[in-house]
Order: C-alpha cells, then sequence, then structure tokens
C-alpha cells in the first residue's frame, strides 16, 4: 500500500448501452497526494468519461476505485463528497441570480434556529474560503455580474467551502483568457503545495508544459501513456494515437495571403453602437470595418471588451442603438439570424451548446438544422438520407459520438464542434463568421479546422474570424483588429512573420498591448 496514493484507478471499464465501443477501456492510474495530474488526449478519448466516473456522475461497467488507500464505491456526487472529491465541470453550475456567497455554501448553508440561511455567517465562511485562497471575488455580488474569470474561482471556492481534497476540473481554462489562465495556474500550484490532488483534463500542450507534474494521455478510450516531464512532440505523438507526432496548429512559412479585391465590401459595419437598455457604456462604440471576397478579418481581444457583442451582432442577436450593418451594400441591421442565413451568413458561435446545436435533438438532425426542407419528401424528413448526409461528414470531420440518433447533448464539446463545423462549411454562403472555432479542440482538428478556413477564404468567401486565441489570429487573418472597451483600439495588417526570427514578435506585442489598452 502506497500511502502517498491519494486516488487508484484500477481497471476502469465504461461501456454505454447500444454502443459496441468503450468509452472506457481498461484504465489504471495513480493520483499523489499534492500533486496536478493532467489528463490529456483528443477530442473523444474518454476524458470526461473518467473523470465522471470519479466524481459519481457515471458509474463503471467493471474496475476499481480506491481512496487514500480504500476501496470505496462513488454511485453519485453525494458519494464522491463523502471521499474529499469535487468536481468543477467546463459549463460553470452557478445560479447567477444568486450571490457568491449563495453559490459557495448552497447544498451546506449555515442555518439559524434550524431553519433559515444564515446569511450574515454565509457571507463570513465564504469570504473566509475567498481570502485563504487569495482571490479577488466579493461574496457579495451576484454571479451574473462576474467575469468568466471570476466565475471560475467561484466554483472552485465551492469545492474548497465543501472540503475537497481531490479536486477535478474539466477544460478549466476553455473560456478563460491568456491573463485569467495564468491566475488560475498560480492558485492550482498554490493548492497543491497545501497538500490537494488536482486531475486537470485539457487538450492543450502549452497548459500541460505549464502546469502538470505528470500527464495521462488517454486515446480511444485506453491509457495510452503516462508521463513526467515528457517533452511536446512526445505528450502530441500519444495524443495523436499514432506513431508519428501529431500536427501543429502553427501558421506555415510563405503561407499566401489571398489578395484584396476591387469590388464592394460583402460585409460592412458603418459607425455601429450598439447600447443595451440602462448600459451607460456601449457593448461596441463606434464600430467601423469591412471584409471584402477572398479576405479574413480577425478580431482578437480580453474576455468583456467587445468580442461577445460583435459576435452577437453578426448574429442577428443584438441590433446596433447607431449605424449600419451592410451585406453587399443592403443594410441588415435589424434582421434576425434566420433572415441573415437567407442573405448569405454562415456563423459557428462561440457556445456551442447554447447557441450553435439543439442538444435534445438527435445528432444527425443537428448537421442539417439549417436547411431541413433539402431533406424533406412530401412534407416528412426522410430519415434515410438525413443518415447518410450525417455518416459522410461524420467521416470526413471525424466526429465521434454515440451514434447519431442520441441526442446531441450526448457529444463532447470537441465532437459538438466538429459537427457544427462540417454544418456550416458544407454549405458554402458568401461570408463566414468564427467565434473560437477551435475552442475545445485536439491540436489535430484545431490544425484541420484552420485548414478549412484557409480553403473557404481561398474559395472567395469573406471570413470574421472572433478569437482571444492569438495563435489564431496571426496564422489566419489578413487584417487584425484588436477589440478594447467595446471600440476597436488598433488595426494591423497581417504582413509581419511570427515565425522564430529575430523582430518577430513585434506584431504580436503590439496587440497584445492594444489588448491591454496601451495604445501603439
Amino acid at each position: 500500500m502506497n500511502n502517498n496514493l491519494a486516488v487508484e484507478l484500477r481497471g476502469i471499464c465504461k461501456t454505454y448501452p447500444g454502443c459496441a465501443v468503450k468509452a472506457n477501456d481498461n484504465i489504471s492510474l495513480d493520483l499523489r497526494r499534492g500533486e496536478i495530474l493532467c489528463i490529456a488526449g483528443e477530442n473523444g478519448a474518454g476524458k470526461t468519461t473518467l473523470m465522471n466516473i470519479l466524481g459519481g456522475l457515471e458509474t463503471p461497467s467493471s474496475g476499481d476505485i480506491k481512496i487514500n488507500g480504500e476501496t470505496v464505491t462513488i454511485n453519485s456526487p453525494l458519494a464522491a463528497r463523502k471521499f474529499g472529491i469535487g468536481m468543477a465541470h467546463q459549463r460553470f453550475m452557478l445560479f447567477p441570480e444568486y450571490t457568491v456567497a449563495q453559490n459557495i455554501v448552497m447544498g451546506m448553508e449555515p442555518r439559524k434556529w434550524g431553519m433559515f440561511l444564515d446569511r450574515k455567517k454565509a457571507v463570513a465562511d465564504a469570504a473566509h474560503v475567498i481570502n485563504a485562497h487569495h482571490f479577488s471575488i466579493d461574496p457579495e455580488q451576484t454571479v451574473r455580474s462576474l467575469s468568466v474569470g471570476e466565475m471560475q474561482q467561484t466554483e472552485i471556492c465551492r469545492l474548497l467551502y465543501r472540503k475537497a481534497d481531490i479536486i477535478i476540473l474539466d477544460e478549466p481554462t476553455a473560456v478563460l483568457t491568456d491573463h485569467e489562465t495564468a491566475a488560475l495556474f498560480k492558485t492550482l500550484k498554490a493548492l497543491a503545495a497545501a497538500g490537494k490532488s488536482i486531475f486537470l483534463i485539457t487538450h492543450k500542450l502549452r497548459e500541460i508544459q505549464l502546469i502538470a507534474d505528470r500527464v495521462a494521455v488517454l486515446c480511444r478510450g485506453c491509457l495510452a501513456g503516462m508521463r513526467d516531464a515528457a517533452d511536446k512532440y512526445e505528450i502530441a505523438r500519444l495524443m495523436s494515437c499514432s506513431a508519428s507526432p501529431a500536427l501543429t496548429m502553427q501558421k506555415k512559412d510563405g503561407q499566401e495571403k489571398a489578395k484584396d479585391t476591387d469590388g464592394k465590401a460583402v460585409i460592412a459595419f458603418h459607425n455601429v453602437t450598439v447600447l443595451r437598455r440602462g448600459q451607460k457604456r456601449p457593448l461596441l462604440d463606434n464600430i467601423s470595418f469591412s471584409v471584402a471576397q477572398g479576405r479574413i478579418a480577425g478580431f482578437a481581444g480580453v474576455g468583456g471588451n467587445g468580442l461577445g457583442a460583435l459576435e452577437a451582432a453578426l448574429g442577428g442577436f443584438l441590433h446596433p442603438a447607431s449605424g449600419t450593418i451592410a451585406h453587399k451594400g443592403k443594410d441588415i441591421s435589424r434582421l434576425n439570424i434566420r433572415r441573415l442565413r437567407n442573405q448569405g451568413l454562415a456563423y459557428i458561435p462561440a457556445d456551442r451548446r447554447g447557441v450553435g446545436s439543439a442538444p435534445s435533438a438527435a445528432i444527425d438532425e443537428n448537421m442539417i438544422l439549417n436547411r431541413r426542407r433539402e431533406f424533406s419528401r412530401m412534407g416528412f424528413l426522410d430519415a434515410k438520407a438525413v443518415r447518410n448526409f450525417y455518416d459522410s461528414l461524420a467521416k470526413t470531420y471525424q466526429i465521434a459520438g454515440p451514434g447519431c440518433r442520441f441526442p446531441a447533448e450526448a457529444l463532447s464539446g470537441g465532437n459538438l464542434q466538429k459537427l457544427i463545423l462540417a454544418r456550416e462549411i458544407n454549405q458554402f454562403k458568401s461570408y463566414f463568421v468564427f467565434s473560437e472555432p477551435t475552442g475545445g479542440l485536439d491540436i489535430a482538428a484545431g490544425n484541420a479546422v484552420w485548414n478549412e478556413i484557409a480553403a473557404l477564404r481561398d474559395k472567395g468567401a469573406a471570413i470574421i474570424l472572433i478569437s482571444t486565441n492569438l495563435d489564431e489570429i496571426l496564422a489566419l487573418a489578413d487584417t487584425i483588429h484588436v477589440m478594447y472597451r467595446g471600440r476597436i483600439a488598433a488595426e494591423f495588417a497581417n504582413t509581419a512573420s511570427d515565425t522564430a526570427v529575430p523582430g518577430a514578435d513585434t506584431l504580436r506585442e503590439k496587440i497584445a498591448r492594444a489588448m491591454q489598452g496601451i495604445m501603439i
């Protein structure tokens, strides 16, 4: 018996009814006390399933779990909590209308007279956890007013309030900025130093290099390998499930950019201001830009500075208070998403579950959401045609899932993103809006998406790329617009190389400064 092991997983298998492929296939691994262990792998590799088993959300088909050397049965999140296990999911489990303190103590609320919530003590208890771990959140602030990074802090504080010694974080940086990620990693290292044991699910090599003590790489439901300090090429090789290193999402030397066209702009913003009722500062403040055929306009920025509002305006969810949005010279400022699609919009949103899909509808039906008429015969959906269409695109885009008739919510985040990308790219439109297109994708899948975006540009599409990933912006965009406090703070022509040569980081540094509001 090893007294230094917090968790031992032995021969864990998970098979879902009606699915021949095992989600987890005989996985055995350990987590040491005070260790940060990254669970890495491609989309659909079984990472979240394995951690859901430890967190009590799934039950294994076979295998054993030991906590602190004792074999245990974990059949619910409540049972997991009894053994000191807490899990923060990729989608925050917070109540936006409640305060930070109320969310932290929920389920274990302090009471007075045995009946009523002791609000004063709830705030004091939450503040104690916040201050003990040097977080910056206000316990009396409502969650809906928090930044994404502050919501992440609230989730972790809730686990710590419940005395979790084994913490599971599922893709915690998926929606965080670089600054918020750095702050989170500093916190996680402090927690590990204090004796907490941490599982961190990720697919990002850079994060593994920054945070991991060890890495467990999963591939097609199996454990491909454990590494103490493997270099990124070895980890990439394991994650790609092949004998050769995985493709890296890297800008190719000498990548050709499409030339400007002399015609009219395909999509243009003219002095657009978006202002929510009751707010003094606009979400978008006098924005002007245009995108011509065969061009990619990149929009970079830190979260909360207008990228989300820009996406919402392009998707018809927010309308300008002043100014106009034009498509080939025609005013489309007041159109909704359906009418914008009819005008020529293809849209890949950042919120793949809430906006990009119908979670309760079948996976194959999600593939035809915006073209059901094409697959209808005599007023009825041709199920065979839909299934054949889905199978074809699923093979091309390597979409892994339990089966096309399962609901879309059964797909992992990365595979759902692949489905949305396949659906939108397959039906060529005059302009595309990509918002965080590779968020949640593994290295090889992300590289494939970049190639698809470049191919669409070369076919003549006008593309708006909204991303907090600077590598993505620098690799693809012809022009780069930096958003700060709702304005375009700076604009750059992406002509400089971003490779490792003297002075190559000049453009990257300028963009980074503009993202922080430092004038160029």
